[in-house]
């Protein structure tokens, strides 16, 4: 019986072929527009043994795809490039900006929407050209947009393939740069976990001046109130207060409430005498929130390149 329905199952694959081959799978027409980023400029007095400057990006969203991803995601392609016509010629201009400044760049997420081979082969060539520092936004783990509960599993179901495209871990990374520590966490899903806990433990017991880099924006008051414009709008940050979501849709309510080593993360990040600032994305805005009465949240919105110096 098993030989028959393999023969069966060979003949229908076989007539999906043909006419796969009939009307093949074409490139997608993506949606492009000029340029439209703007560049703003940030000093951070941090006591550095050599001022040094970077660009800060986050949020491109590269909507590429071509006939190796299927029907489907060449589909999803064309859809997701109307929402951000300008990523390439957005990241073009980025690029020449640091070639222009000889910095090094770094991006907080959401380089690419979605999981595809084309999109995939574009940010290996950008991390490839440039000295680039990457940590992980929702989208990088993405298949479909909106298709499903991005949790561990979900991530897991990508992160090899999309980790070869970087250089550096997307999950946690640091460097150290004349006498400051840039730590890059992926938090992209509203959580930190126990194992970058303890990392940036041992990242701050150095006693170093730090910049902390992260995708999804931490809870602050001011921050909640300008993007929470009506009861029960969630407001897309880490570490909300539980009072603050009880309105929320079930599904985001799920999706953002913190753990509890994410509110020890929070409660960490937030004391922590020397994490001196914090650059964020996620929220396609532009602004600069106090998370304490020392130290500020720099969140950079997808048409924006901002260019910090530290010194």
């Amino acid at each position: 019986m098993s030989d028959i329905w393999a023969k069966i199952v060979a003949f229908f694959m076989s007539i999906a072929a043909f006419f796969a081959g009939l009307f093949p799978v074409r490139d997608s027409k993506i949606v492009t527009a000029p340029a439209n980023i703007t560049f703003q400029s940030q000093t951070l007095e941090l006591g550095a043994e050599e001022p040094f400057r970077f660009l800060h990006l986050s949020d491109t969203h590269l909507t590429l795809a071509d006939s190796r991803d299927g029907r489907r995601k060449v589909s999803l392609a064309e859809k997701r490039s109307g929402e951000f016509p300008w990523a390439q010629a957005n990241l073009q201009a980025a690029m020449e900006k640091a070639e222009e400044l000889d910095c090094f760049i770094v991006h907080t997420g959401d380089l690419i929407d979605f999981v595809s081979k084309k999109n995939l082969e574009a940010a290996k060539d950008f991390t490839d050209r440039f000295d680039v520092i990457m940590t992980a936004g929702n989208h990088e783990f993405s298949l479909y947009v909106g298709e499903a509960k991005e949790d561990a599993a979900y991530r897991n179901k990508s992160l090899d393939q999309v980790q070869a495209a970087f250089k550096n871990d997307i999950r946690f990374y640091s460097r150290k740069v004349n006498g400051v520590n840039l730590v890059c966490i992926d938090n992209g899903y509203y959580l930190i976990e126990q194992w970058q806990l303890d990392k940036l433990k041992e990242e701050l017991a150095l006693g170093m001046p730090t910049i902390l880099f992260l995708h999804t924006p931490l809870y602050a008051e001011d921050l909640y109130h300008y993007v929470v414009t009506e009861p029960g709008t969630p407001a897309y940050l880490m570490s909300v207060p539980e009072e603050k979501m009880k309105d929320y849709p079930k599904d985001r309510y799920d999706q953002q409430k913190q753990d509890g080593i994410t509110a020890q993360a929070y409660e960490l990040i937030t004391t922590a005498p020397n994490i001196k600032a914090i650059f964020a994305g996620h929220m396609h805005i532009d602004f600069v929130s106090m998370l304490t009465p020392t130290l500020p949240q720099y969140i950079t919105s997808c048409t924006t390149g901002r260019i910090v110096t530290v010194r």
